[in-house]
């Protein structure tokens, strides 16, 4: 999914970036990213999401079909939040992956510091 850009200018309007490019992320499998129940799109590795958003409590979900986890944020009028998204394999989950192509993998969402535009 190419980056979308959005900046928010009206009063009302927050944003949320998602994004997927750790070096940690086992680059399988997509990722589905919903907001508040409804669902935005799928990242897959080196992906992002902009999201624009009202101000107020809100819940991200990540999801890799395999693996789902929550984030419950507070957006302020006019704030662009940053997060960060990726699948992983523990040791056993990645000699299954070697061997057999499958296995489980997790994902996480967490908060991550503003990036200088490319």
């Amino acid at each position: 999914m190419p980056k979308q850009d959005f900046s928010p200018s009206a009063a009302g309007i927050a944003q949320v970036t998602v994004t997927r490019d750790s070096q940690d992320d086992v680059q399988t499998r997509q990722i589905i990213v919903s907001l508040d129940g409804e669902r935005k799109g799928e990242l897959l590795f080196r992906d992002e999401i902009s999201l624009a958003v009202s101000p107020g409590p809100h819940t991200i979900r990540v999801d890799n079909t395999w693996n789902r986890k929550d984030i419950d944020i507070h957006v302020d009028d006019g704030e662009h939040l940053h997060f960060l998204t990726k699948s992983t394999a523990g040791q056993f989950s990645r000699f299954l992956l070697l061997a057999f192509g499958a296995g489980p993998i997790y994902v996480s969402i967490q908060p991550a510091p503003v990036r200088a535009s490319s």
